[in-house]
């Protein structure tokens, strides 16, 4: 069978065609269904002209459309650039031009859509997705109900798409105008990161999994493609909005997964109770997207004792996952994020490139065939990220004498807030728009529920007149939620290094102790 992740749903769409891949609400679609609407989105793509290798645009909620253009880009030949549904259009026009895309799949309601097209005018085709809720419409391009209208004649040939070291998807981990950040991940890295998953979670057809998290992350993205890839049901939930309706319904779907982000179980374990739903059906839960406290492990496994809990860790450069710790091994190697997965190796090293003894910290490096290609259109970044081979993942950590990792700080910037990873400079610049400003530096601060939220240190310009409100304004005009700071501190002066680099980690420590 080819490696690629439109062939291994096909094959589950031939094998079992009649089985439910997708749940939402009162939805359910098979995998025949499935297919035949992925079939339908290929055929119009290559019938409008789509080259081998053009970028796509998703901007689009987790649903079955989504799930269906995804792959059905793939299944055209085409990269699926999926964007987060949460950010400006300044960040999302950004991507779209930075990724030369010549399609954007939207949501006809998302609230960006009109700057979207307003900015990037004839650049790009569009495909609208559901009714405006005023009744009107995009009227360029065509309609999600056109294209499933019109279906496939035939079977799209796959004999072409989805060879191993083709690109098949990019992955935008930061929005800033000047340098945007596109993870290129080949149909080879998807594939060998999905059997990698599947093997040690023990996937099957009879798993039901319950997702929250965003399909265009890549934890999310993990979830969806490894449980299509065995024939599994995925049910989707978009909001935490209502945690009891999570476990209301992963009690009625008898839900046998489910997965989640530090803040994911905070909340859960906050507002709901999991003994007062019948969760038997549970098998196994995983984390990620950050360090989780072992006292909020340990009240999760005491309230689900029958379900195996997988602590990971990754990386989006790494397409999702990069170690794992057993659960047999999670109370003995408690704040440990485990060893490699199966194919990928991990080493912790010193600024030499040389591996450290056991105990002694440096940085993580890992090499395997899951790595990214690297950044879009960004060969320098890429060489100071992709060494000899291996993946620098910016991560301080040691191992002990057993090989398990234990990661000791970050050594990046990069903001974990909730399931989003967050650059500190997209924020700066928007604030340093701002008439007044004369430096700014962002950090994340600890957060019992988020992990960490966002604090901004504003310098302003002698004799200006600003305030704080004036900067929380500016901020949520051109921020997304997820990046807007929950404090402003005006300070003197930022404190630097010699060669004028702010020490970030200095702020963080006077944000800690205030």
């Amino acid at each position: 069978m080819s490696q690629s992740l439109i062939h291994l749903l096909q094959h589950q769409a031939h094998r079992v065609p009649d089985n439910i891949a997708i749940v939402q609400k009162d939805e359910r679609i098979s995998y025949g269904q499935l297919y035949a609407c992925i079939c339908a989105v290929a055929a119009f793509l290559r019938e409008n002209g789509l080259a081998p290798g053009a970028r796509v645009g998703l901007l689009l909620e987790n649903s079955p459309q989504f799930v269906a253009t995804y792959y059905g880009v793939l299944a055209a030949g085409g990269v699926v650039v999926a964007m987060n549904t949460g950010t400006k259009s300044r960040d999302l026009v950004n991507w779209l031009k930075h990724s030369e895309a010549c399609w954007l799949f939207a949501d006809a309601r998302h609230p960006e859509l009109a700057a979207i097209t307003t900015q990037m005018r004839d650049s790009i085709a569009y495909v609208i997705v559901g009714e405006h809720p005023n009744g009107s419409a995009i009227t360029v391009g065509a309609s999600w109900k056109q294209i499933q209208e019109n279906g496939a004649v035939n079977e799209p040939d796959l004999s072409y798409s989805g060879q191993p070291g083709e690109l098949a998807s990019i992955i935008y981990t930061s929005g800033t105008t000047g340098h945007p950040k596109g993870v290129m991940l080949s149909h080879g890295n998807l594939f060998h990161n999905v059997n990698s998953i599947v093997g040690y979670l023990k996937l099957t057809g009879d798993d039901i999994v319950m997702n929250i998290l965003p399909f265009y992350y890549s934890y999310g993205n993990s979830v969806l493609h490894t449980h299509l890839a065995v024939g599994a049901t995925i049910v989707l939930e978009n909001s935490l909005l209502y945690p009891h309706k999570i476990l209301q319904t992963m009690e009625k779907e008898r839900v046998t997964g489910f997965s989640g982000v530090p803040s994911t179980f905070s909340i859960l374990l906050s507002r709901t109770k999991f003994k007062d739903y019948d969760l038997s059906s549970l098998r196994y839960i995983t984390q990620a997207g950050g360090p989780m406290a072992p006292a909020s492990i340990r009240r999760v496994i005491a309230d689900l004792p029958n379900a195996e809990f997988f602590v990971m860790y990754g990386q989006t450069e790494a397409t999702a996952r990069l170690s794992y710790l057993p659960p047999d091994k999670l109370e003995q190697k408690l704040g440990s994020v485990g060893i490699g997965i199966p194919g990928v190796t991990l080493e912790v090293q010193d600024d030499q490139g040389n591996k450290v003894a056991p105990g002694e910290i440096g940085q993580i490096y890992a090499k395997g065939d899951n790595i990214m290609l690297g950044y879009w259109k960004d060969p320098q970044t890429t060489e100071t990220v992709i060494q000899n081979g291996w993946l620098v993942t910016g991560d301080l950590a040691y191992q002990d004498s057993d090989g398990f990792i234990f990661i000791n700080g970050r050594a990046s910037d990069m903001i974990k807030s909730g399931a989003n990873r967050i650059s500190p400079k997209d924020i700066e610049e928007v604030i340093a728009e701002l008439e007044g400003v004369e430096e700014v530096a962002v950090v994340g601060i600890p957060d019992e529920i988020l992990g960490q939220v966002i604090k901004a240190f504003v310098v302003a310009s002698p004799n200006a007149k600003l305030e704080k409100k004036a900067v929380m304004a500016h901020c949520r005009q051109n921020l997304a939620i997820y990046k807007l700071p929950k404090e402003v501190e005006f300070v003197s002066e930022l404190p630097k290094t010699a060669s004028g680099k702010v020490k970030r980690f200095l702020l963080a420590d006077t944000a800690r102790a205030s």
